[in-house]
C-alpha cells in the first residue's frame, strides 16, 4: 500500500493537477479569509465551512484519474499482478488523494495562527471544522474513486462524480423547501453534505462521524469489489 501511495501522490505533481488543486484551495481560502479578517470576525472555521463549496468542484478532478487512467493506459493489469492486495492498491490510491486534499487546508491553519495573534480564538471549534471538512473529503473521494473504477475515461469519471455531488446538494435544498417528510428522511439518510454543517457549528456528533466513515468504507469496499472483478475477468 505504501508503494502505491507514494506513486499516486507523486503522480499528482508530475502533472499540473496537483499544483492547480493546491493553488485553487489556497486562492479561495485566502479570499474567504480576507473577507472574514476585514470584518473583524475571528472565526476561521467559517472559512473552512465556505470551502465546502469549492470541494464539490475540486474533488472530481482529484479522483477522476485514480483508477480510470490505469485502465485507459492498460497498466492496471501490472498493478493487479503485483505482490500487493487489491485492498492495498485501493487504499494507497485513496490515501494519496486524501493527502492532496488535506494539503489544501494547510493555509487555514496559518490563518488561525494569524487571528490568534490578535484575539483569543477557540481552537476546538476550528479543529471540529477541520475534522468535518476532512471527513467530508473522505466521503467524496471514496465516491469519486468508485466511479473512477467504472470507466476508462477520466472525463466521464469526473462528470459522474460531480453529478452525484450536485444531486445530493440539490436533494437537500429541495427537501428543505418542499417540506415533504419522505424527502426529508431520504435526505437525512444520504446527505453527507448536510452532516458536515454540524462540525462547523462547533457541535461534535459521534453519529455524524460514524456515518461519514461508514459511507467512506462502503464505497471503498465497492471499489475493491469492482477491481477484484476485473482482476479475475
Amino acid at each position: 500500500m505504501t508503494a502505491v501511495f507514494k506513486r499516486e501522490f507523486r503522480s499528482y505533481f508530475q502533472t499540473p493537477v496537483g499544483f492547480v488543486i493546491v493553488a485553487a484551495f489556497a486562492l479561495f481560502s485566502g479570499m474567504f479569509f480576507s473577507v472574514v479578517y476585514a470584518s473583524g470576525a475571528p472565526h476561521v472555521e467559517s472559512v473552512v465551512s465556505t470551502m465546502a463549496t469549492v470541494v464539490i468542484f475540486a474533488v472530481p478532478f482529484i479522483t477522476m484519474r485514480l483508477l480510470s487512467e490505469d485502465r485507459r493506459q492498460k497498466v492496471d493489469q501490472v498493478l493487479l499482478t503485483a505482490p500487493v492486495s487489491v485492498y492495498g492498491i485501493v487504499m494507497g490510491k485513496f490515501f494519496a488523494a486524501l493527502s492532496l486534499y488535506a494539503v489544501g487546508f494547510i493555509p487555514t491553519l496559518i490563518f488561525q495562527f494569524i487571528v490568534s495573534l490578535h484575539v483569543t480564538v477557540n481552537w476546538l471549534i476550528y479543529l471540529y471544522a477541520l475534522i468535518g471538512i476532512l471527513l467530508l473529503g473522505a466521503v467524496m473521494i471514496s465516491i469519486g474513486m468508485f466511479l473512477s473504477s467504472l470507466t476508462e475515461s477520466p472525463v466521464i469519471a469526473a462528470a459522474l462524480t460531480f453529478a452525484v455531488f450536485l444531486a445530493v446538494l440539490l436533494l437537500g435544498s429541495y427537501a428543505s423547501a418542499s417540506g415533504y417528510a419522505v424527502l426529508e428522511k431520504v435526505n437525512t439518510a444520504v446527505s453527507f453534505i448536510d452532516r458536515f454543517s454540524g462540525f462547523t457549528a462547533g457541535v461534535f456528533n459521534a453519529a455524524d462521524v460514524v456515518y461519514m466513515l461508514s459511507v467512506s468504507f462502503l464505497f471503498i469496499f465497492l471499489t475493491v469489489r469492482t477491481v477484484e472483478k476485473r482482476r479475475w475477468s
